[in-house]
């Protein structure tokens, strides 16, 4: 259905999909140098999706409440899959629903296999509902103790069903692309103030589909190159609206929530999400964070000073943040999945550490931060272990690091 575009859509430059974004839009570009050797990969989302997950990460850890106001990971993964999204539907839409699948649902048996085995031996008793644990189009039911596992699904919930509704989704806004991204805010608007969702997994899963519509709708604009439409004081002005709504939401109805933490105000998340991830996409479209600089930058290399000056930046600028944020797309699956596990291992492992007077004495226990660190080691370990399914469900050869 996707096809089906107008032949007047201008488009943006092309964001090609690989096997890593089945649930965040994880890995955007192809691995093909060309003959200027650059790569053919979006570096600007792929910082995003890395900063969205180091993000994430950080608030398990720290439950920052003003976490989702300086940088609404969630939004932004919608946003960069449903552009992802886009891209793929220009192929026929069973296909790309099927690739889809294949590609996220071998990572989350291999971690659903470990989760409900481990609830299994605590004594957990499931129902007919294990089933969302083969295909998880319902909130998987788990126990109280694996909670801090298996609450993170809400995520790939929601994606797969804007997956799944993509193809109408996608032909509907091409025939009115400003009003439908526009309107895509209404459902939650309703939800909240018109009727609202019934306190089931029904209800669960219309209420985050509809929060998170605007910035998967975002997503079909920026690939058909609608933003660079309207004029820049128009685009801010509404970005700066939405934003302003939804932070007074979230304040002024902040004794009702008991916080103004956008993960428990689905109103105020919607909003700020939509402005805030908006402007991320328009200096994308706008300024052509990648091409257009870098083009720039190969004219001036042609200068002799500043030509030597770019030899010279490989004696100071490291590699490993760039070969970081490659990862973390590639593995992105994995990281989202296992983080919550690593994060319930590092404490019990610092708990351990207790008992070593050395550890004791030396080493900051007691601190976040530190178990942030740990944290962040046992993710590692575990993209090493298992990152590995995500090549295998891309029917790529597996490998230990991308």
């Amino acid at each position: 259905m996707g096809a089906h575009s107008k032949g007047a859509v201008r488009r943006a430059p092309d964001v090609s999909a690989t096997p890593a974004d089945a649930t965040a839009g994880t890995t955007a570009g192809v691995e093909a140098r060309g003959r200027d050797g650059r790569d053919g990969r979006d570096h600007y989302f792929d910082i995003l999706r890395a900063l969205a997950l180091v993000r994430v990460v950080a608030y398990h850890v720290f439950c920052w409440p003003w976490a989702g106001l300086v940088f609404p990971s969630m939004g932004v993964m919608f946003a960069l899959a449903g552009t992802l999204m886009a891209k793929s539907l220009e192929r026929p839409a069973p296909a790309v629903i099927r690739g889809r699948l294949r590609r996220l649902l071998p990572p989350f048996w291999c971690w659903g296999a470990f989760v409900v085995v481990a609830m299994l031996l605590r004594g957990w008793m499931p129902g007919w509902q294990i089933v969302f644990w083969v295909v998880p189009l319902g909130d998987p039911p788990g126990s109280a103790w694996g909670r801090q596992a298996w609450e993170v699904l809400w995520y790939l919930r929601t994606y797969l069903w804007l997956v799944l509704l993509s193809p109408l989704l996608l032909r509907v806004f091409r025939l009115a692309p400003v009003p439908v991204l526009l309107l895509s805010l209404a459902p939650i608007v309703v939800l909240q103030f018109v009727r609202q969702p019934p306190g089931n997994r029904l209800g669960t899963g219309l209420l985050d589909l509809a929060t998170y519509l605007f910035c998967w709708v975002l997503g079909f604009a920026h690939r058909d190159g609608v933003l660079g439409r309207p004029k820049p004081a128009a685009v801010v002005a509404l970005s700066f609206a939405a934003l302003s709504y939804g932070g007074w939401y979230a304040f002024a109805h902040r004794a009702g929530y008991g916080t103004y933490d956008l993960d428990d105000i689905p109103l105020a998340q919607a909003f700020w999400s939509a402005g805030f991830v908006t402007l991320l996409m328009y200096a994308k479209t706008r300024f052509g964070a990648d091409s257009a600089g870098l083009s720039r930058l190969s004219l001036l290399r042609r200068l002799s000073l500043l030509r030597w000056l770019w030899c010279l930046r490989r004696l100071w600028w490291p590699r490993w943040p760039a070969r970081l944020v490659g990862v973390l797309n590639a593995r992105a699956v994995t990281v989202y999945l296992w983080h919550e596990v690593a994060l319930v291992a590092a404490v019990a492992l610092i708990d351990r550490f207790w008992e070593v007077p050395a550890f004791e004495a030396y080493l900051p226990l007691g601190s976040q931060w530190f178990l942030l660190g740990v944290g962040w080691a046992l993710i590692a370990a575990f993209v090493l272990l298992f990152g590995w399914v995500e090549d295998v469900a891309a029917r790529k050869r597996p490998r230990l690091l991308p």
